[in-house]
C-alpha cells in the first residue's frame, strides 16, 4: 500500500472517495451541523464506509502508527480548498484535541497530524494547543445519537494565556464526521469567545 517515495500508492491515491463537498456549501456535511453550530462553512474530504478503501486507510492513521497519512491526505486537502480559503479566509486551524491519556498512549492526535497538513498546503497557522480535552470521554462508536451529544458535553475547555480569537475565522479540524457533536460542542466554545468557525473533516461517515 506505500511507496517508500510517497506516503500513499498511486492506485490507493486513485482509489480515494473523495466528497468534493467543498464545491457545495450546501453539502451533507454542512447539512448535519445545520441547528447545531452557527458556521461558515463545512466539508469533509472523503465518504466514510464499512469495510471500505477510507475505512483501512483512517484505522492504519489512528490505530496502527501512521500519522503521516494525516499530514499527506490534509496537505492535499489543503490545497484543494485554496479557492475556499480565498472566499472565506481563515485565520488560524484547531485540530479537536485528544485527552492527554490518550495522546500519550496513541503517541499522536490524527485529528492534528490532518489539520497539520491542511496548515502547508493552506498556509494558515495551526493552533493545536488552544482548544483542551478535560475529560477522557468514551469512544463515540457504539453509542446512540443522543448518547453521542451528552458524551462529549463539558468535554472541552480552552488553555490559560491564549491568544484572543475574537472576530478570528478558526478552521475547526476532526477525522471524522458523524453525528456532528463532538464538532458542535467545540466549535459554539470557539463561538462564545467571538470567533467565527468552518468546519473540516478528513472524512464522514
Amino acid at each position: 500500500m506505500f511507496a517508500n517515495e510517497d506516503v500513499l500508492c498511486l492506485a490507493c491515491l486513485y482509489h480515494l472517495p473523495l466528497t468534493d463537498f467543498h464545491r457545495d456549501k450546501r453539502n451533507e456535511s454542512a447539512q448535519q451541523l445545520w441547528g447545531k453550530l452557527d458556521f461558515e462553512f463545512a466539508t469533509s474530504m472523503l465518504y466514510l464506509s464499512k469495510a471500505s478503501h477510507a475505512e483501512r486507510l483512517l484505522h492504519k492513521l489512528k490505530f496502527n502508527g501512521f500519522p503521516e497519512i494525516g499530514v499527506y491526505l490534509g496537505n492535499m486537502y489543503g490545497k484543494q480548498l485554496i479557492d475556499l480559503h480565498q472566499e472565506l479566509p481563515f485565520d488560524y486551524i484547531i485540530p479537536i484535541p485528544l485527552h492527554p491519556s490518550k495522546l500519550r498512549k496513541r503517541g499522536y492526535n490524527q485529528s492534528e497530524c490532518f489539520a497539520n497538513g491542511l496548515s502547508n498546503g493552506l498556509k494558515v497557522r495551526l493552533l493545536n494547543n488552544y482548544l483542551i480535552r478535560m475529560i477522557n470521554s468514551d469512544s463515540q462508536i457504539t453509542k446512540a445519537r443522543v448518547e453521542r451529544y451528552e458524551n462529549v458535553e463539558m468535554v472541552f475547555g480552552l488553555s490559560k494565556n491564549v491568544i484572543s480569537l475574537k472576530d478570528k475565522h478558526i478552521l475547526l479540524v476532526d477525522d471524522v464526521l458523524t453525528t456532528g457533536a463532538t464538532l458542535s460542542v467545540a466549535g459554539n466554545i470557539l463561538k462564545d469567545i467571538g470567533a467565527k468557525v468552518s468546519i473540516v473533516t478528513l472524512a464522514r461517515a
